[in-house]
């Protein structure tokens, strides 16, 4: 069934003050307001133009409104970002709006998977869609990266022991040990709906294990941007997302503060987002946080 996000005045506005959407409060202007913002305070963010991606001034992508005249062109979606720079977006829409969050706070990593869909349409075509365009649009919609300090925790996940991983490894969540980072924008626009089950698609990095946690409960945002900003450029290279089987499902209602029932064991027992593991799924060892820099 397609999900449909309420309209922006019935919007409960305590989804704001939970994750994910609370670590969206930099933008509480464009989304936690009453009236729509207009395309070009969109384009009038500064954040955007000050943000580079390989050298080429992220401003050179702008977005611009979705019309008949404008579909008109006969380009995909992606061949227009990558010509002309528009980033084709419908006013009053959630699902464009957030979209529109992640290019300006994530404009590297957004750069890269348009320029792999670029690559893939290039080789089959506009009509057809490729394993690796799959996974692409996976995590473009539904994308979290997860930086893992503490590998004990990466075998929870492998078993799918959803119990041990977000309730008896409760605390991993808020000291540091584990930190997910919300990249899709389908994932955001859900989360507008108090008591969704939300499920992403995970990427994994393995980052080096901390001597002290408590140094940095939240995981550094320095951190976490230098690291996303790596993984772009390995996207990029074509090194990650050519197959939807690299992605971990991950049900982030199951870190604690995501979901206001998770505070109960039973939630881990009971809720319908927590899936056991499919005979057979293995998952692909997780990107190194060495291997950013190789």
């Amino acid at each position: 069934m397609r999900f449909v996000a309420p309209a922006r005045d019935k919007v409960d506005s305590s989804v704001f003050s939970r994750p994910p959407l609370s670590q969206w409060r930099e933008f509480a202007q464009l989304i936690e307001t009453p009236d729509w913002p207009r395309i070009d305070a969109l384009n009038s963010i500064t954040a955007l133009a000050r943000l580079q991606d390989g050298g080429v001034p992220v401003n050179e992508w702008r977005f611009v409104e979705q019309t008949p005249a404008l579909l008109a062109d006969g380009l995909h979606y992606e061949q227009r970002i990558a010509e002309r720079g528009e980033i084709a977006t419908r006013e009053g829409n959630w699902h464009d709006l957030l979209n529109a969050l992640v290019w300006l706070r994530y404009p590297a990593l957004k750069a890269a998977l348009n320029a792999r869909q670029i690559a893939e349409i290039a080789v089959a075509g506009p009509k057809r869609r490729t394993r690796a365009q799959c996974a692409l649009t996976h995590f473009d919609e539904a994308g979290v990266v997860v930086l893992l300090h503490d590998p004990a925790l990466l075998r929870l996940w492998d078993a799918h022991d959803w119990h041990g991983l977000f309730w008896r490894e409760r605390e991993a969540w808020s000291d540091g040990r584990a930190c997910a980072h919300v990249f899709g924008h389908a994932l955001l626009e859900h989360a507008l709906k108090p008591g969704q089950l939300l499920v992403g698609k995970a990427l994994v990095v393995a980052m080096r294990q901390r001597e002290n946690a408590q140094d940095d409960a939240n995981g550094s945002s320095a951190e976490a941007s230098r690291t996303i900003a790596e993984l772009a450029a390995v996207i990029r290279r074509g090194e990650l997302l050519n197959d939807p089987q690299e992605l971990r499902p991950l049900p982030l209602s199951g870190i604690p503060g995501w979901h206001p029932d998770n505070v109960a064991e039973r939630f881990y027992r009971e809720a319908l987002c927590f899936c056991p593991l499919r005979d057979g799924r293995r998952y692909p060892a997780p990107f190194a946080e060495r291997d950013l820099r190789g």
